[in-house]
């Protein structure tokens, strides 16, 4: 399985990630010039040899209208103080630890997501796959302002998020991610960074609030290095196309990656990026099992809504007969192995059983992931599987059940709507 793994140790931002990726192509400034070529309005990306602690990578920049602008409250790039003028009134002071400072004001074009999306969709030469991921990394990112601010997303103007320089890093990082086209994104638990950031709003506690917000449910920690290491723009990739969060998988690796923030610290601020081959993928679960003669199909079904709430993999029946002729029902239960005391405990609580078996076993498994498919009928989530030389997919019974009520048609009609 061809596998990418992220070390995001000092975090990730928009430039970083674009950096690390170009460096595992074998044609980095090849694809540079294809950038280039998009015809981003304004913007011009540019690469150069950068040094972190005896490592040497890469560093992008995004040159627009003549002038290398900064993440919104990046630590990875150059301090600036801008004075933004819009009808949220952000006026964001910038103190990161940066490399150098320097102050100038002027007011940026304040883009929604409308506006982004009329970019992204109706200006850029690119696949569709590629808009569909710019789009769902700036919904990501949409949310998290929208729940910031407290406003809807209608609602939201991005300021530093949505400009060009960021249009140019999100656009960048999902092309890359389509010419690499992994089976698996791996990525390591994200270092936020410590400390604190000055907004008009007042002193802010790192990670920024929005950043804070995609980051829900992704591991992050803190650590002694001051200053904010991941951006909301970086947090937002991370959240999109990151399969799964953990350690370095065992694989071959072909090539690795090195993208660069400006900042010096202790320890190389980078992101690193290495691809290739692991083995299929294998891991262990538990199955419990219980064998019950007085329970209702109700309660049966109850039990069931209350094991999958509670974190199990599959809940399944059968029916047996059991001493004295009597008809009964065997439940099963499939759950992580770390999960097995929880689902025991969930399994007396919600059934008559008096005992339970456990069997720990091992499993072969597909890789899976969902994405977002955009139709003229709205929205569809796809379930993607792959592994073992295959690869299936298949929509979300939901969203083809929501047409097809929608539309006046059968669900396989639907999916051929969908398909077309």
């Amino acid at each position: 399985m061809r596998t990418l793994y992220l070390d995001c140790g000092m975090g990730a931002a928009g430039d970083m990630l674009t950096a690390a990726l170009l460096e595992l192509l074998p044609d980095p400034d090849g694809f540079l010039k294809k950038l280039n070529s998009l015809g981003i309005p304004g913007v011009e990306f540019r690469k150069e040899p950068s040094v972190k602690c005896g490592i040497t990578g890469t560093h992008v920049s995004v040159i627009v209208n003549g002038e290398e602008e900064g993440e919104w409250m990046h630590d990875h790039g150059h301090s600036h103080h801008h004075e933004h003028e819009h009808e949220h009134d952000h006026d964001h002071e910038h103190e990161h630890d940066h490399e150098h400072e320097h102050g100038h004001s002027h007011s940026h074009s304040h883009n929604g997501i409308d506006d982004i999306e009329h970019i992204v969709r109706g200006h850029l030469d690119i696949p569709d796959r590629v808009r569909d991921d710019i789009m769902g990394v700036y919904s990501l990112i949409a949310e998290a302002e929208s729940h910031a601010h407290g406003v809807p997303v209608s609602e939201i103007h991005f300021h530093e998020v949505g400009t060009m320089d960021a249009v140019a890093d999100i656009t960048a990082v999902c092309m890359l991610m389509n010419e690499l086209s992994p089976d698996e994104v791996v990525a390591s638990p994200v270092h936020v960074g410590s400390g604190q950031v000055r907004s008009a709003h007042g002193i802010l506690p790192v990670p920024a609030p929005a950043t804070a917000f995609i980051l829900k449910g992704v591991p992050s920690y803190g650590g002694a290095v001051r200053g904010e290491l991941c951006t909301p723009t970086g947090a937002a990739l991370l959240k999109h196309f990151v399969t799964r969060f953990g350690d370095m998988p065992v694989m071959r690796t072909d090539s690795i990656g090195y993208g660069m923030g400006k900042k010096d610290f202790e320890a190389a601020n980078c992101v690193r990026a290495m691809i290739g081959e692991t083995e299929d993928r294998t891991d262990g679960v538990t199955v419990l099992s219980c064998n019950v003669d007085d329970m209702t199909a109700e309660a049966i079904g109850y039990a069931m809504e209350k094991l999958f709430e509670g974190g199990a993999l599959e809940v399944y029946t059968s029916a047996i007969g059991m001493k004295k002729c009597r008809p009964g029902t065997l439940i099963r239960v499939i759950c992580r192995n770390t999960d097995t005391e929880e689902m025991a405990r969930l399994i007396f609580r919600h059934t008559t059983t008096i005992g339970i078996r456990e069997i720990p076993v091992s499993r072969y498994v597909l890789e899976r992931h969902t994405e977002t498919v955009s139709t003229p009928y709205g929205d569809v989530r796809k379930k993607v599987s792959a592994g073992y030389g295959v690869r299936r997919e298949k929509f979300e019974h939901d969203d083809l059940a929501r047409i097809a009520d929608e539309q006046g048609v059968s669900l396989s009609e639907a999916a051929r709507l969908i398909e077309q």
